[in-house]
């Protein structure tokens, strides 16, 4: 496996950032802290401007996120948009940290791939299926570092080396995908964000295996994993766990702007997720367990999709030495749990306003309709905060104290008020959505405290 050798390559999840007043575009590049609260008031964004905000409950935080805006591709004339990534952790922070590290780097390359695969005819795409994704996406990024060759090598030589190494490397690793990919807008697809899941689960399992002995922890950490993706006028949602993305749409008939839910949380509280459960899982009684008022899968976790909980993925991780109460009693052989995305592919229009991305400590406090109120209705600087701080005061009058004692608990305890938040809030600007370049700054920023 290559997982060290990438994530040596991908830059580091977290940046320091100095605590200070109000942010403004120029001097707050890596976000603010004040006490447990990250955020970054306002940037911009291919599309328009953007807001963050990340509120620290648990011990540590588990919590981590990050906004992509310019090329997402390693080849610069590729697509160029906007990538948003809010991953919830579980159990600790080791698999969020992963996938912050990892999955935006494995679409970049798979674009990349996915270039010469159309260059000059090679008609290598339908080999992608056949390629094991996370060492695809390493021979990319370390070609593309070490040789550091220009635009006219590339096209007049460097297609003629991948043809070669891509297919030494059919015949070595294998059929490991099952479908083609299917380009769309500059190769971007529902295709390739679904494959980035896929692998970086693999690779996570792979880290897992490989610390076994020494770390069994790893093997019952995970995170939910939502992405959303703006790229030539589309729009590009791929969830598993419980986050939501809402999108705010102006209804030009009663000239209000209502929240469209864009995607749908697979939690075991929903009882079409506990059908589809029982469907996947017909011989198992105990698939889903209600336990003091909550349901469950297998009794233990509420979510049933996820990156990572690779004792509930693979029946190698049940049993000594991970801890007694991650052990599943029934043997099983086949994935309790799914890192299989859904995914939503649509057309931005006018009307589409702004998007909300959240993990579910938002939601926990929030309707989706009083989050795109409330957006709707004030200043764009620091509206992720306002959604934030909104949460926990509607947190705090739930255990009936005021919102200004919440706020002097510290993390560890505040779990038992409020779970981590994260949000990201995306403007659409449309005068902007159907351009396929940008000339603006990279933008690249990871949320959280520290």
């Amino acid at each position: 496996m290559v997982s060290g050798s990438l994530m040596r390559m991908m830059p580091p999840c977290w940046r320091p950032s100095v605590e200070g007043e109000d942010s403004s575009r120029g001097d707050d590049a890596n976000g603010r802290v004040d006490g447990l609260l990250w955020y970054k008031d306002l940037g911009d964004h291919v599309t328009g401007e953007f807001s963050m905000a990340v509120i620290q409950a648990n011990n540590l935080l588990e919590d981590h996120s990050q906004l992509e805006s310019g090329p997402l591709s390693l080849y610069e004339s590729g697509p160029h948009g906007t990538f948003v990534g809010i991953y919830d952790g579980h159990g600790g922070p080791a698999t969020a940290r992963f996938i912050n590290e990892h999955l935006f780097g494995y679409i970049k390359s798979m674009l990349f791939f996915l270039h010469y695969a159309e260059f000059g005819n090679f008609e290598l795409r339908t080999r992608i299926s056949e390629l094991y994704v996370p060492e695809v996406c390493a021979v990319v990024l370390s070609l593309t570092t070490s040789l550091q060759s220009s635009l006219e090598f590339q096209k007049s030589s460097h297609p003629y080396v991948f043809l070669s190494l891509f297919c030494s490397l059919k015949s070595f690793l294998g059929s490991y995908y099952g479908a083609e990919f299917t380009t769309e807008n500059g190769g971007m697809s529902a295709d390739v964000i679904n494959k980035a899941f896929l692998a970086t689960e693999e690779d996570f399992l792979a880290l897992v295996r490989k610390q076994w002995l020494n770390d069994p922890h790893m093997a019952s950490v995970g995170s939910c994993c939502l992405v959303g993706i703006v790229c030539s006028g589309m729009l590009y949602i791929a969830n598993a766990g419980d986050s939501r993305v809402v999108l705010g749409r102006l209804d030009n008939t009663y000239k209000e702007v209502k929240a469209v839910p864009l995607s749908s949380e697979h939690n075991a509280s929903v009882e079409s997720v506990r059908e589809e459960l029982r469907s996947l899982h017909p011989n198992d009684p105990q698939i889903v367990v209600l336990k003091h008022t909550v349901w469950r899968v297998k009794g233990i976790i509420q979510i049933s999709r996820s990156i990572g909980d690779a004792y509930l993925k693979s029946a190698e991780f049940n049993r000594d030495p991970l801890l007694p109460k991650f052990r599943v009693p029934e043997p099983f052989d086949k994935p309790i749990l799914s890192a299989e995305p859904e995914t939503l592919v649509q057309k931005l229009d006018p009307e589409d306003q702004f998007l909300i991305f959240a993990s579910d400590g938002l939601w926990e406090h929030l309707s989706s309709q009083e989050a795109v109120d409330i957006v709707n209705t004030c200043p764009r600087n620091g509206i992720a905060r306002k959604l934030v701080k909104a949460a926990l005061r509607v947190a705090s009058k739930k255990r009936e104290m005021r919102y200004s004692d919440l706020k002097k608990i510290d993390r560890g305890v505040r779990r038992h008020f409020h779970d981590d938040i994260t949000v990201i809030v995306l403007f659409l600007d449309f005068h902007l959505i159907s351009q396929s370049y940008w000339q603006g700054p990279l933008v690249s920023i990871r949320g959280g405290v520290g």
